[in-house]
């Protein structure tokens, strides 16, 4: 069985703790987009982890953690982590690359980099790890795929001749930086044929034994439904699909082999990056949500950022989970919300003086206004607890409540940062 684990949001919504969680029971785990501007935070029995390109499952002897096609693949990165978590007792993994996936070249950060700051305040508040010059290159054909490494080395050269030649036009006459060397990146390229040797293999061919041998695999998904490039809220967006839907081409499986979708909803909301944010907070009042968020604040995991906050929008999540296809929803960080007298719930946008429920285009989410809905809060510590009836009734409440909004289960909830911290409800 295929399960998915998607976010339903900006992303930063406890994905790595679930899928954490969930590998025990899997025995293949594949990130299928994005690339190391994730960032998955991971606290077990080894220690707390902030992964950004490994598969959050890589903790388990018996699981397999793949990269699949659709990963934007820094190399140096991915052994990098690999030799991160090992030097802290984490046995070394089973890790699989996809002979097809589109390997991060070192001008793809130089150029996110440039970009930001010619763009100056109009940025998008990108992690700088050139994940939009990555997939410009992916899908305007002139990437390199991992099996590129192993072919011919003279059309490896040519190719990269061409590529320099165009990139050199624009560092030279736009951004006025430093000319790219064909020859020093092919050395390059040749360094990371020897540090991914050992693991590439046709994964979609792996997959399609395991698939017909029953595994259990679980695809994690990075960032959340409001950073897809197509149903979210352009321009502020990531560069590759984050629904469920893409996890089947991303990892090289038939969509009908996804049988869950399992989307991961935070009790509050939280972003990182530019874009709008209709239920967002400010000042003292967001300060304090930031401070006692997350599992030590919330802070981004890749760039160390000060997240946005605010408070949850059922209007954007419900979307969410919607475009997402969730069949069932996990709801985390629920523990934050313990200090609270009043809880808000953003239940409608007013836009031009009419109240929707339903999640607009971006230029009318720029003039939209929340309305709230206020719940009591249960003022009290609920880490520990393992049982459903056993949280207070204002909780559960407000479990509930949220559960009514999406109109899909809410099969879990966390409420903790340790990987046990959940609740199971059905």
């Amino acid at each position: 069985m295929v399960r998915a684990i998607v976010g339903a949001n900006w992303g930063d919504e406890g994905k790595g703790k679930i899928t954490d969680m969930l590998a025990k029971e899997s025995d293949i785990i594949i990130r299928f987009q994005g690339g190391s501007n994730a960032g998955h935070t991971i606290i077990n029995d080894y220690g707390k982890f902030a992964l950004h390109i490994l598969p959050s499952g890589v903790f388990y002897d018996h699981t397999t953690s793949i990269i699949g096609n659709g990963v934007a693949l820094n190399i140096p990165y991915l052994v990098g982590e690999l030799k991160d978590i090992t030097s802290k007792g984490v046995p070394m993994p089973r890790i699989l690359v996809s002979d097809r996936a589109q390997i991060m070249m070192p001008y793809h950060i130089l150029f996110d980099t440039y970009e930001e700051a010619r763009l100056a305040g109009r940025s998008f508040g990108s992690t700088k790890s050139g994940i939009a010059p990555f997939y410009s290159d992916k899908y305007a054909k002139i990437g390199f795929q991992v099996c590129e490494l192993f072919g011919d080395e003279t059309a490896l050269m040519e190719k990269l001749e061409n590529v320099c030649a165009l990139k050199n036009v624009l560092l030279e006459h736009l951004y006025h930086k430093p000319l790219l060397d064909p020859k020093e990146l092919f050395d390059t390229m040749m360094e990371y044929k020897e540090m991914i040797a050992p693991y590439v293999c046709d994964v979609s061919r792996y997959l399609h034994d395991a698939l017909k041998e029953g595994k259990n695999i679980l695809l994690e998904g990075q960032l959340g439904s409001l950073k897809d490039p197509d149903h979210g809220i352009y321009p502020m967006v990531t560069s590759s699909s984050t629904l469920a839907a893409y996890g089947a081409i991303g990892a090289g499986i038939p969509p009908y082999e996804i049988k869950n979708i399992t989307t991961v909803v935070k009790a509050y909301s939280s972003a990182v990056g530019a874009g709008a944010f209709v239920s967002e907070i400010f000042g003292d009042e967001a300060d304090e949500l930031r401070r006692r968020g997350g599992d030590g604040g919330e802070f981004g995991a890749t760039t160390g950022r000060p997240r946005r906050m605010g408070w949850f929008d059922a209007v954007a999540t419900r979307y969410g989970c919607r475009i997402q296809g969730t069949t069932e929803a996990v709801l985390t960080v629920l523990d934050v919300l313990g200090y609270l007298d009043e809880i808000p719930i953003c239940v409608g946008y007013e836009i031009d003086g009419k109240i929707t429920r339903d999640f607009p285009t971006t230029p009318d989410l720029e003039r939209a206004k929340p309305v709230y809905k206020t719940l009591p809060g249960w003022k009290c510590e609920i880490r520990g607890i393992k049982k459903y009836e056993e949280l207070p009734e204002n909780c559960r409440k407000y479990v509930e409540t949220i559960e009514e909004e999406l109109g899909v289960p809410v099969t879990m909830v966390s409420n903790g940062p340790g990987r046990d911290d959940i609740i199971f409800r059905r």
